[in-house]
């Protein structure tokens, strides 16, 4: 049975950069904001900003930490490798 060490594997992707990073949250956090504005609107106009900062982080932080971010990190990864792909048969000549 062949030995099966770590360098078999194709390294993925590294960490993602502080821009990257930044964008990712941008498409996590501003969409999310946006969405709950509209759907809890209504209600929400009745409090002071303070609370409804609140309110909205409360709910948006967890909808972006727990359901976006992982998302958008693994849809980076794809990219990533698949760049990778179209890019290293030209560096291999």
């Amino acid at each position: 049975m062949p030995n099966s060490g770590p360098s078999d594997r194709p390294a993925g992707p590294g960490p993602a950069s502080k821009h990257q990073l930044a964008l990712m949250i941008w498409l996590a956090v501003f969409p999310t904001l946006t969405l709950l504005n509209l759907v809890l609107g209504g209600w929400l106009h009745t409090l002071n900003p303070v609370a409804r900062t609140f309110v909205l982080a409360t709910i948006a932080v967890p909808i972006v930490i727990y359901g976006l971010m992982p998302q958008l990190h693994r849809l980076r990864g794809q990219l990533l490798t698949r760049v990778g792909r179209v890019v290293s048969p030209r560096t291999s000549r």
